[in-house]
């Protein structure tokens, strides 16, 4: 296992709430459930890195110029609580989810609802709910939308770095065809670099390959 790919157990039992812990009935021992484990990669998978996809100063220029303002500091919270309440009846029953981080959400789009194995294309089946997605992304404007690409560790580095980028920019391009503004969406592959469960066995590598999506709100100052 390479290193970038090792989580400090101890850093996500510090992040998880006690009910993400499981108590073996004999030993008494507790052990962080692979549930918890993945909904935690899941969000924060790549986001520990910083800033938004090319900088909040350069996004922002480019917001300005759209013409697409900013949520007020007061509202950001029921502004995001609504988006978020939309995409998750829209995603319901789909295999995405919807996390809350903060103020921000993420949707985490594992590869069996998306792209086929070693594809690039948007799957036929998942277009709908993705239209739905960009209906609301288009509705709600004042986010910025960041769009992550992750493998498994199938195949070479450089091979998965290729192909999760096109997979963000798969899924980046399909949302403006639909109408979501090409200034507030930014791309980035993280190749097999952020893995959120083991590529030991299938079903670890089925939930690495992924893509999420993050809106962050656009706020005033």
């Amino acid at each position: 296992m390479k290193k970038n790919q090792i989580i400090s157990l101890g850093l996500v039992a510090a992040l998880l709430p006690l009910s993400a812990c499981v108590t073996d009935p004999e030993t008494g021992n507790r052990t962080i459930s692979k549930a918890a484990i993945g909904g935690l990669g899941g969000a924060l998978g790549g986001y520990l890195l910083g800033d938004l996809v090319g900088g909040k100063r350069d996004r922002t220029e480019k917001i300005v110029g759209a013409g697409i303002g900013a949520v007020a500091g007061a509202g950001v919270g029921y502004y995001m609580d609504e988006q978020e309440r939309k995409l998750r009846a829209q995603t319901a029953g789909t295999g995405v989810n919807v996390i809350r981080d903060g103020d921000n959400l993420v949707l985490d789009m594992p590869s069996e609802v998306t792209f086929a194995v070693d594809s690039s294309t948007v799957q036929p089946a998942f277009r709908t709910t993705l239209s739905q997605v960009a209906q609301t992304l288009t509705q709600y404007e004042k986010t910025y939308v960041d769009v992550l690409g992750h493998t498994d560790s199938t195949g070479s580095d450089a091979y998965n770095q290729s192909l999760s980028e096109r997979r963000a920019s798969s899924v980046a391009n399909y949302l403006t065809s639909q109408g979501v503004q090409s200034a507030r969406i930014a791309t980035r592959g993280y190749g097999e670099s952020q893995p959120k469960a083991s590529n030991l066995d299938e079903s670890g590598r089925a939930a690495n390959r992924r893509v999420e999506i993050r809106l962050v709100p656009v706020t005033a100052g």
